[in-house]
């Protein structure tokens, strides 16, 4: 599975930007999709996640400026976002984990998938 994320770019504090993202390849099933971002040295941290029923989980840090949506049938994910701060700044990664095949499914197996990143800048 290939990820394509597209969307970034630079933005002054308050401003938006939506993130797109389009799973390709070959997979039985893509149970999640979301948004990690990695900043400087730091840890890859996790900005919000979308299962295929519409359930999400955001950061605390994003929560009512962030919002991520999912075309199941396209495989894609976006993420809106809004009043965005400085400390928004960095990396911005596609993610998606699922069942490479029936096999896995019945195993409970998944496998997680990243796109290349997409750099956020956000000016004081």
């Amino acid at each position: 599975v290939q990820l394509q994320a597209s969307g970034g770019g630079w933005v002054q504090t308050g401003g938006s930007l939506r993130l797109s993202c389009a799973a390709s390849g070959s997979i039985f099933r893509i149970i999640t999709m979301g948004w990690y971002r990695q900043y400087a040295g730091n840890p890859r941290e996790l900005v919000a996640v979308i299962t295929t029923g519409g359930g999400t989980n955001y950061a605390d840090s994003v929560k009512g400026r962030f919002s991520i949506s999912r075309d199941n049938a396209k495989n894609t994910v976006d993420l809106q976002m809004n009043k965005l701060k400085p400390e928004d700044t960095g990396v911005y990664y596609c993610n998606a984990e699922g069942n490479v095949d029936i096999q896995s499914r019945k195993d409970g197996r998944t496998t997680t998938f990243w796109g290349e990143g997409t750099q956020v800048t956000v000016s004081s």
